[in-house]
């Protein structure tokens, strides 16, 4: 089996001899931020957090995806935070891509590592520190969650990659698969967040759309992407971000596999404003 990969190396700076031109993109159906625009002075700080940044990767915008926010997190040795969100309705994945931290989720803690999953239900009394030696790095994927009458709350989960194979997409001769952390028959959970992975060559032929927001982060490897009209080459470290109904494909370009984080909101009947 391939060594398992998780893109994590953002910040600094370019130097002044760095032309302007770049990959970066933003259109009303996607967007697309590559790595090299997470600098160090695009960086967020929040509120009882310690020792932390954030790249703040998406966040509601009306008329464009407006269900969720995603950060990339770095934690610094004994950083963390003892109140992570600010919001009750905000239900939480945290997939880590490098380092480990401890998460205390309803005053069980947990030890985390690269690879490792964390779904935390809206309301959850959670925490989460640094106790180790060097940076720890996580996304971090924010939700309000909707509650439905007469289903119960979903439970949380924390289990890690290892523990989920690959699950080969039909027709593909396993080619393209997805990693699922959260059972997709479930309908307590309104949101998803998987590992898509094309082996090199492999490609989603046909044109995806449909009602789900996407947002998508490169882990590893990298690709073409059609994106509405446009191609875009996206690589370890790219963040692209979908609107519902957005046309989307994909070439893996190689020579290693292509794979990334995927948000999706699932489960719910379509607001009627």
């Amino acid at each position: 089996m391939d060594k398992t990969e998780y893109f994590s190396k953002l910040g600094g700076l370019p130097p002044q001899t760095q032309l302007l031109s770049g990959r970066a993109v933003f259109t009303t159906a996607y967007a697309v931020i590559p790595r090299g625009v997470m600098s160090d002075i695009v960086t967020s700080l929040l509120p009882h957090w310690t020792g932390t940044r954030a790249w703040i990767l998406s966040r509601p915008l009306s008329g464009f995806s407006e269900t969720f926010s995603q950060y990339v997190m770095e934690v610094q040795p004994g950083g963390g935070s003892d109140r992570p969100e600010p919001d009750k309705r905000a239900e939480a994945v945290l997939f880590v891509v490098e380092g480990g931290m401890t998460v205390e989720l309803e005053g069980v803690s947990h030890a985390l590592r690269a690879g490792s999953f964390v779904y935390i239900p809206a309301g959850s009394a959670w925490r989460l520190k640094n106790d180790g030696s060097a940076a720890a790095i996580f996304h971090w994927v924010r939700k309000a969650f909707q509650e439905v009458e007469g289903l119960e709350p979903p439970p949380a989960i924390v289990t890690h990659e290892d523990d989920h194979p690959i699950r080969a997409m039909p027709d593909t001769d396993g080619r393209w698969g997805t990693t699922r952390f959260i059972d997709p028959a479930d309908v307590r959970y309104d949101m998803h967040v998987n590992i898509v992975t094309l082996e090199p060559g492999a490609v989603i032929p046909f044109m995806e759309t449909h009602v789900m927001e996407h947002g998508l982060y490169v882990l590893e490897g990298k690709a073409v992407y059609r994106l509405n009209q446009d191609w875009v080459e996206v690589e370890a470290g790219d963040f692209m971000w979908l609107r519902a109904f957005c046309p989307q494909a994909c070439y893996a370009g190689g020579p290693g596999r292509f794979r990334y984080l995927l948000y999706k909101d699932v489960n719910r009947h379509m607001k009627l404003w």
